[in-house]
């Protein structure tokens, strides 16, 4: 990992291990609203590729209605994507899951990531101050991971994307 002084600004700005950790936060806090009960660890992989590259982000579906495997069939370019920029993310996925749980944003218990909702008014309160993309990109994650919870086991959804752990 490169030395934090050391990084582009796109890079501190964009993938810094705060703002990561919230979009995570956002994602298993959507996957517990839906039938799913957690995200896991493997399917925390695939959240920022979905919500960080806008092209993707606004392609993805308004509601869970359409299906991982729908959406998938109907925007085949964006699996490509998702897998290429999904290995190039782990390093930051990673250091987003480290910076979370040292700050209690979120727990991994047994494979599968949990959102602190004692944390749920500060998140909203930072949101509140931040960027009309930053609150959009929290929000797509939230939608993702209700909507992995809607598509079956982290197998399912992986093998739907074509990554594996």
């Amino acid at each position: 990992m490169t030395l934090w002084e050391q990084r582009s600004r796109e890079e501190r700005d964009l993938l810094n291990p705060g703002f990561c950790a919230n979009l995570l936060w956002h994602a298993a806090a959507g996957y517990s609203d839906g039938p799913g009960e957690s995200l896991s660890f493997e399917e925390s992989f695939l959240v920022l590729p979905f919500v960080l590259h806008r092209a993707t982000r606004e392609v993805l579906p308004r509601s869970t209605r359409t299906s991982l495997a729908v959406w998938l069939d109907e925007y085949p370019l964006a699996r490509g994507r998702v897998v290429s920029r999904a290995r190039l993310l782990v390093s930051f996925t990673k250091e987003a899951l480290t910076f979370g749980g040292t700050h209690g944003l979120i727990r991994l218990d047994g494979g599968m990531l949990h959102a602190d909702m004692g944390w749920k008014k500060a998140v909203t309160r930072v949101l509140g101050r931040s960027s009309d993309e930053v609150r959009v990109c929290a929000k797509r994650a939230g939608f993702v991971g209700k909507w992995f919870a809607e598509s079956g086991s982290a197998a399912t959804v992986l093998s739907l994307i074509g990554v594996s752990p």
